[in-house]
């Protein structure tokens, strides 16, 4: 009987890894959405390794139950690319170093009119949401077909702004690698529409 080329055997998960620690921190991420590990977005490159070499090992996840999988990439692309995670740089304002960072949509303020910050998508779209916001950008900012400055567009009087999908919304936050900072509520308990982007890479974000 010929072999067949490449790492067959079940139990050599040290052959397929050494080919995953070549891959990208992107495209490991993929491959584990792929193989619906859940919380991919949030491991480091290592973890990625060992999470996927596990599940190519067991057989891979793409035959398991497919509602559960479909639940834990959902789980995976609301965290965002980052897991919710700030984004720092060179430019990183005071704000965003003495803000809370918020990785999930069970955390809390520590208290009321505290400084927020997040990538998470779900996060930023719930918060909006809960004050009537929807995605937009400021009209006349556009570069060709990517999007201008975006906002969120709370119905109020500013008439310059043009409501997108959340889709494209985050896509453009993630390419500009913004930071989403904001608050719950004000120092008096009432609620709070504040927020701002900040790219951490230049200060004119």
């Amino acid at each position: 009987m010929s072999e067949k080329p490449g790492n067959q055997t079940p139990n050599t998960p040290d052959v397929s890894e050494t080919e995953l620690r070549n891959m990208k921190v992107d495209e490991l991420r993929q491959e584990a959405r792929e193989e619906h590990i859940s919380g991919a977005s949030g491991l480091r490159k290592e973890e990625l390794v060992k999470e996927v070499a596990k599940a190519r090992q067991d057989g891979g996840g793409r035959d398991r139950d497919d509602a559960g999988s479909a639940a834990e990439d959902a789980e995976d692309l609301g965290a965002g690319p980052d897991g919710g995670k700030i984004r720092y740089g060179d430019d990183s304002s005071k704000s965003l170093k003495y803000s809370q960072e918020i990785t999930s949509t069970e955390e809390e303020p520590e208290r009321e009119g505290r400084s927020l910050a997040t990538t998470h998508h779900e996060v930023i779209r719930q918060w909006a949401e809960e004050r009537g916001g929807v995605p937009a950008t400021v009209d006349g900012t556009e570069h060709g077909d990517h999007l201008g400055v975006l906002r969120i567009d709370f119905r109020d009087k500013d008439t310059n702004l043009r409501e997108v999908s959340w889709e494209e919304w985050f896509k453009t936050f993630d390419d500009r690698r913004l930071n989403f900072i904001y608050q719950e509520q004000r120092t008096d308990g009432t609620q709070s529409n504040f927020f701002r982007l900040e790219n951490p890479d230049r200060e004119d974000a």
